[in-house]
């Protein structure tokens, strides 16, 4: 399995900009959510990720970003993911601080 490289706020955006709809998990709480967030992204906290991965199954073999607050609790989400054998999980840097600074 080839690791998935992170991908930069800047990047993303650039690829909504272009009209691209990627698949974005964010994991943060759902209060964390409502404030703000990235407009496409799917919002499953990270603890309950576990119990929702059959609705990911189709995702396995397509580019999964992930992210929340900073990008530790997405790096901790792109490693589960991994494990699960999930093969373009990429996690984004600096997560919706990065991506709203």
């Amino acid at each position: 399995m080839i690791a998935a490289t992170d991908i930069t706020a800047e990047e993303l955006k650039e690829r909504l900009n272009k009209g691209e709809t990627p698949i974005i998990i964010d994991v943060r709480e759902d209060w964390e959510y409502q404030e703000t967030n990235i407009p496409g992204a799917q919002n499953i906290p990270l603890g309950v990720l576990p119990q929702r991965l059959e609705d990911l199954d189709e995702m396995k073999d397509q580019e999964v970003i992930v992210q929340c607050r900073s990008g530790a609790r997405s790096a901790s989400a792109k490693a589960f993911l991994q494990q699960q054998g999930f093969s373009n999980v990429r996690n984004l840097l600096g997560g919706i601080l990065a991506y709203n600074g």
